[in-house]
């Protein structure tokens, strides 16, 4: 399995945030500029709901954005983590179909994120392979390089997490 954890190759995006589709978004906490420095990712009112898979203190978003919190490892996930993620991607579905902007972020907003808005698309008839290539080619190449995450939705989540939840 290949993750970020492995590979300090993978470089920073080049903006915060990427539109997969119309009111959904990819993003990260930290990117970087094209002078080549490093910055923070904050959100604060852009987004009508931003979904965060890996908090980190100080990038928001301000108060009155609704925020929903789930963390998951860039790794192998159990049951309860992949119910979560199915989760996620049912209310991101539900939010873009009433006309709200979503925002799902991790690290960079390769993996993790990657895994929960490629599976909204899965949500919305987008066959898995396609929501993989149009994930890579609207946020970044090095999405989903996670090859477990990619499984994970060869497989459907669900049935993923039934296996999980068996093998447990």
């Amino acid at each position: 399995m290949r993750t970020r954890g492995e590979r300090p190759d993978v470089p920073a995006p080049d903006r915060p945030w990427h539109e997969i589709v119309p009111g959904l978004w990819m993003g990260g906490h930290e990117y970087r500029r094209s002078a080549g420095r490093l910055e923070l990712a904050v959100v604060r009112d852009e987004f009508d709901l931003v979904q965060t898979l890996l908090r980190l203190p100080g990038h928001g978003p301000d108060a009155g954005v609704e925020h929903q919190v789930w963390p998951i490892p860039d790794g192998p996930l159990d049951g309860t983590q992949l119910a979560g993620v199915i989760r996620l991607a049912d209310a991101a579905v539900d939010a873009v179909d009433r006309g709200r902007r979503v925002l799902v972020r991790c690290f960079h907003g390769y993996n993790r994120s990657g895994l929960v808005v490629a599976h909204a698309l899965m949500r919305r008839g987008v066959g898995a392979e396609e929501a993989i290539r149009l994930v890579r080619a609207r946020r970044s190449p090095w999405a989903l390089h996670n090859e477990l995450f990619e499984a994970y939705l060869r497989t459907g989540p669900a049935t993923a997490r039934l296996l999980e939840e068996l093998a447990e």
